[in-house]
């Protein structure tokens, strides 16, 4: 280095600079690697594969305890980059998206307020709200809303569903499997977003309903039983090599609690998908919801 001195770089790196100026035979590439991650520890989260997370609220309850800007922090330690987001209210959603329309992907929720969630699919008033929330024209997806058993039959529901075919959006339903199948044959020909994969569904169950049913979509937030101890399930392996494309994970922040718990979910979501083809991990993690995000099924 010797010659006319180097400009001095900016204060943020000047740890990093002072140490890098010393001799690398007495500090070694470990020691400034080590400098590197202490002043920038995003910098081996960046290198990671991307996520997509397939299902995040920050509902009313998050507001005070997580501002927005402890999210997107959340969000980076996680290797988050982009995340299906709703939230009960919808105001929620939209102030993550204002700030940040290329990460966040709004669903809409058809719940006002948290009691809504029992009774939405016989509440007549639903359909008119949802449809003057989507004059703004953000949204791709309705949900996440649940259903159980018969209830995906009545008529809110199947014109939620109209509605959904109409703008071209997806439903994100936490259903049982018999109101998943119910809503897949309601004829609006529209993709379908299962989450949790029916939270207690087996593969073997999980699989007959992707196999019959090609607009059917999973994604498998709270789903500890895909890897219990960090060890892939064979069945839910068996299924994902076999359906590669209908699969993605999330993490569910359906309580302030879980947003905290944001990174260590995905870390351990990348532990288990580490033990998948890299292809197959790619699509589950980030391409499958980035190909709905874009409109497709």
């Amino acid at each position: 280095m010797g010659g006319a001195a180097l400009a001095v770089p900016p204060p943020f790196w000047g740890i990093v600079w002072a140490v890098i100026q010393r001799p690398f035979r007495q500090v070694g590439l470990a020691l400034v690697a080590a400098a590197l991650l202490a002043v920038a520890p995003g910098t081996a989260r960046a290198a990671e594969p991307p996520v997509f997370d397939a299902h995040l609220h920050y509902s009313r309850n998050a507001w005070a305890e997580h501002p927005p800007e402890a999210v997107f922090a959340l969000m980076d330690r996680a290797g988050v980059r982009r995340a299906f987001v709703s939230s009960t209210p919808d105001d929620g959603t939209i102030r993550l998206y204002d700030l940040a329309p290329e990460r966040i992907v709004p669903v809409l929720r058809p719940y006002r307020e948290s009691g809504d969630l029992g009774g939405w699919h016989r509440d007549s008033t639903v359909v008119g709200y949802l449809e003057a929330r989507l004059q703004r024209r953000v949204y791709r997806g309705i949900g996440e809303f649940h259903l159980s058993g018969t209830d995906a039959e009545s008529p809110v529901v199947r014109e939620v569903a109209e509605l959904a075919r109409r703008h071209g959006l997806f439903l994100h339903c936490h259903c049982d499997a018999e109101a998943v199948e119910t809503l897949l044959s309601l004829g609006a020909n529209v993709t379908v977003l299962w989450a949790h994969a029916g939270m207690s569904a087996g593969p073997d169950v999980v699989g007959a309903l992707i196999d019959r049913f090609p607009r059917l979509l999973v994604e498998l937030a709270l789903r500890s039983d895909v890897a219990p101890g960090g060890q892939l399930d064979p069945a839910w392996r068996a299924l994902f090599l076999r359906h590669p494309d209908r699969f993605m994970i999330g993490t569910d922040t359906w309580i302030p609690s879980r947003w905290p718990e944001l990174p260590a979910v995905q870390d351990a979501a990348r532990a288990w998908l580490a033990q998948l083809p890299p292809d197959v991990a790619r699509r589950l993690a980030w391409s499958n919801a980035e190909r709905l995000a874009a409109g497709g099924p």
